[in-house]
């Protein structure tokens, strides 16, 4: 049984945020700066309460008769007294007979075209801290993105007005910073265990060091490029914010919609439709969280039973990142714009071209990661890098449709056709028909944009059409060229 490490750096970082934020709260108290101090106790205390109400839930602590804990939690230390309880569980394996054992099987990853299902006997105890496990996963990505993200963002702004970084803040940022990091990389490995739920995931040091460097350059260069514009475009940012922050939210609910699916009622048995609903609207919020400042690893899809989209959809995670770059690109140039004399001391373009530079070396990263260090890459049913080539295709496809082709008129154009020209127009005819003969045909595959799966289809006629990402990409090309 593995030691529960998670556990404890979940629990490190919350304790060491929360403490470095009261301090520096109680700082801001003493310059007389309540604004600061109101704001820096806001992106603590909300957070914090969050993750109890979720320690709560998910232990079902509110259907047992456990007052002490319950009252812990209310005090604000329910993630200290979980982990005490998750490493006296783990010390005490092996020492009590376990009354009895369930039996799970899980499947190996695939080698030589086969994969082998083996058999594992867990005992209550091992139950117990995988509950504990699976429970500190959400917590520290709702701290992380709902608590820390804001909290960095907050205090880096500080920072630029003031022109300075004290000893208190500049602690806070650093752990602020490991946290949200933290938290993505269990959000990448939560995504790779639900999706995988089958198979025994093995998650290699190297990715782990993939996803960190990843998520580092995206997240650190997300929260300065929005400092930046909201330096000097204050009554802009608002707007920014909240069109991104409503976007995932409500992303999910019209998916939902769509789907004509009926409401989901499997979350908890003890919920009313009305509780049920506010947790989903808790989760789509969490979503629109991690995706103001990084890609979600989880997507959520409310029609499914798990609430989770298990496919992987390569084609949504590249417009996500063609987007954020634009509107990161974008967001920089305004400022660059817009800056005044404060920033005289700062090589603004170098600072510029250093920030994209920086998130491409995360999107670097990331396609390392699925394409190398990925545990389940033999399972993709294509490769990322074919996705992504397929995706491009697909927008340069769309884009050539939708432009106007505007042809000149020459010199051919306005003179008479030659005898000659109508014999090759008649063969050019036969020829047309030839081909359309040909594009009638059913193509031998369909790509499915939405669920990134390929459905085989029978032709009855022939194998003659071109290979594209629809079937039919390569021969819209050659027409229109």
């Amino acid at each position: 049984m593995r030691l529960p490490s998670s556990i404890f750096v979940s629990v490190s970082l919350f304790t060491a945020e929360t403490t470095a934020a009261l301090y520096l709260s109680s700082t801001y108290r003493s310059a007389g700066d309540q604004i600061w101090q109101g704001l820096t106790l806001l992106f603590t205390l909300v957070p914090s309460v969050l993750v109890q109400l979720t320690l709560t839930f998910i232990h079902r602590d509110l259907s047992r008769d456990r007052p002490l804990i319950l009252l812990l939690h209310i005090l604000q230390l329910g993630p200290i007294v979980r982990c005490l309880e998750a490493f006296c569980i783990y010390g005490s394996v092996g020492r009590v007979e376990e009354p009895y054992v369930s039996i799970t099987r899980k499947k190996q990853m695939p080698r030589g075209g086969q994969s082998e299902e083996v058999e594992r006997q867990v005992g209550q105890a091992e139950g117990k801290l995988f509950t504990h496990r699976a429970a500190f996963a959400r917590t520290s990505v709702i701290q992380a993105f709902l608590g820390s993200a804001p909290q960095l963002t907050l205090q880096l702004y500080i920072c630029v007005l003031q022109q300075g970084v004290s000893i208190g803040r500049g602690t806070l940022m650093v752990i602020s910073l490991l946290s949200i990091v933290y938290g993505a990389l269990r959000c990448n490995i939560l995504a790779i265990k639900i999706k995988y739920d089958d198979y025994e995931v093995d998650v290699r040091p190297m990715a782990y060091l993939c996803i960190f460097l990843w998520r580092s350059f995206e997240i650190a260069t997300r929260v300065v490029v929005l400092v930046l514009f909201s330096s000097v475009l204050q009554f802009w940012v608002l707007p920014v914010v909240l069109l991104n922050f409503l976007i995932f939210f409500l992303y999910p609910w019209i998916l939902f919609w769509q789907s004509h699916s009926p409401f989901p009622e499997n979350i908890e048995k003890t919920l009313t439709r009305v509780g049920t609903t506010i947790v989903l609207c808790m989760l789509t919020f969490l979503y629109a969280g991690i995706n103001m400042f990084c890609w979600s690893a989880v997507q959520v899809k409310l029609n499914d039973p798990d609430l989770i989209n298990k496919s992987q959809n390569w084609y949504r995670m590249a417009v996500y990142y063609m987007l954020r770059f634009v509107e990161n690109a974008s967001l920089l140039l305004l400022w660059y714009i817009y800056k005044t004399d404060f920033y005289k001391f700062i090589c603004a373009p170098l600072l510029v071209l250093q920030l994209l530079v920086a998130y491409a070396i995360a999107i670097f990263f990331m396609l390392v990661f699925y394409q190398f260090c990925h545990p389940c890459r033999r399972l993709f049913s294509s490769s990322m890098t074919q996705g992504l080539w397929n995706c491009s295709s697909l927008l340069c496809l769309m884009c050539n449709s939708t432009s106007p082709q505007n042809r000149p008129m020459g010199k051919a154009v306005l003179e008479p056709p030659s005898p000659s020209a109508y014999k090759e127009a008649s063969n050019d005819r036969a020829h047309d028909t030839a081909s359309d003969t040909t594009d009638d045909m059913p193509n031998d595959t369909t790509y499915d944009m939405l669920n990134d799966t390929i459905y085989d289809i029978p032709n009855e006629i022939g194998n003659n059409t071109g290979g594209g990402i629809n079937g039919d990409i390569s021969q819209s090309v050659s027409c229109s060229a």
